[in-house]
C-alpha cells in the first residue's frame, strides 16, 4: 500500500497540518485502516480508491474513529492525486460517504477545495465553556462543531484549554477564533481542539474553517478572507464564502514522504 505524508496549508514541511494519504485498489478492512491511522498518529489518515469513472472515493480516519468529513486531508488527497495520479488534470472529484462530491482544483501555485459551509446557530455562552477554555468567549455558535469567539487574537494564542472539560462540551470539535491583529494581513486567527476524536489540538482544521470563515464573512461584510491557524505548527488558509452555501478554501502543500506500507 502506497502512503504519502503531506503538510497541508503551508509551503514548507514541518508546519501546516500533517495528513497521511493511502492510495488503495480495494478497501482494506476497517480495522486495518484504523490501525494504520493509530500507527501514523496524525490528526487524520485518508484512504483514496480510484473509481472507473475518473473520480476517487475518499474516507477519513482519526486515531479514535472514522469521521464524516476532514478538510485538510481532502486538500492533501487532492494534492497527491493531481501530482502523482492525474498529472494533466486541473481538478479531481472525490466521492464520499456523507458529504457528497468534493472537488480539489489547481489554482496557479495554490490548491482550492470547494466545501459545504456550515449553518451556524448562536447559543448562550456558559460557565462550562469558560472553564474548558480558560477564558470567557464573547459569543458561541453551534453547527457540527462549537465555535467560540474570543476578545482578541492574543487570547486565542495564549489559551491552555482543559482537554477533559473540552471533551464534555457540545459539538464534535471546539474552535476558538478572534479578529486578526491589525497589520498582520489576517482577517481572523483561530485554534481547533478535538479530544473526542483523539486530537488534543488540530494544527490546521479545514472543516473547522467551514464554520469560522462564514462567521467572519458575515461579521466583516466580505467574501474573501485570509485566515491563520495559530497552532504550534501554524498554517494559512485563503477562503471565499459564496452565497450558495459553499466555502472555498485555498492554500499550499508540501510533500514530506512517500512510503510503501508493509501490512
Amino acid at each position: 500500500m502506497r502512503q504519502y505524508v503531506v503538510d497541508a496549508f503551508t509551503d514548507k514541511v514541518f508546519s501546516g497540518n500533517q495528513a497521511a494519504i493511502c492510495v488503495v485498489d480495494e478497501w482494506p478492512d476497517d480495522a486495518l485502516m484504523q490501525a494504520i491511522t493509530i500507527e501514523n498518529n496524525f490528526s487524520e489518515t485518508a484512504f483514496v480508491r480510484p473509481l472507473d469513472d475518473g473520480r476517487y472515493y475518499l474516507r477519513w480516519f482519526t486515531p479514535a474513529c472514522e469521521i464524516d468529513f476532514c478538510g485538510h486531508a481532502t486538500f492533501a488527497a487532492g494534492y497527491i492525486v493531481l501530482n502523482f495520479y492525474a498529472k494533466d488534470a486541473d481538478h479531481v472529484v472525490f466521492a464520499t460517504n456523507e458529504v457528497g462530491e468534493l472537488v480539489v482544483s489547481r489554482a496557479e501555485d495554490l490548491y482550492e477545495l470547494d466545501f459545504p459551509a456550515y449553518d451556524l446557530t448562536q447559543v448562550p455562552v456558559t460557565d462550562a465553556m469558560e472553564a474548558a477554555l480558560g477564558a470567557r468567549p464573547l459569543e458561541a455558535w453551534m453547527a457540527r462543531d462549537l465555535l467560540c469567539v474570543m476578545d482578541s487574537a492574543a487570547t486565542v494564542r495564549s489559551l491552555e484549554p482543559d482537554q477533559t472539560a473540552i471533551e464534555a462540551t457540545d459539538g464534535m470539535l471546539v474552535h476558538v477564533t478572534a479578529a486578526g491583529e491589525k497589520g498582520s494581513g489576517y482577517d481572523c486567527v483561530s485554534r481547533s481542539f478535538g479530544p473526542k476524536l483523539g486530537i488534543p489540538e488540530d494544527p490546521v482544521c479545514g472543516s473547522g474553517h467551514c464554520h469560522i470563515l462564514p462567521y467572519w464573512a458575515d461579521r466583516l461584510g466580505k467574501q474573501e478572507l485570509t485566515a491563520y491557524q495559530a497552532s504550534r505548527r501554524g498554517g494559512t488558509l485563503y477562503g471565499r464564502v459564496a452565497g450558495d452555501g459553499r466555502c472555498v478554501l485555498a492554500g499550499q502543500a508540501a510533500l514530506f514522504s512517500v512510503a510503501e506500507l508493509v501490512v
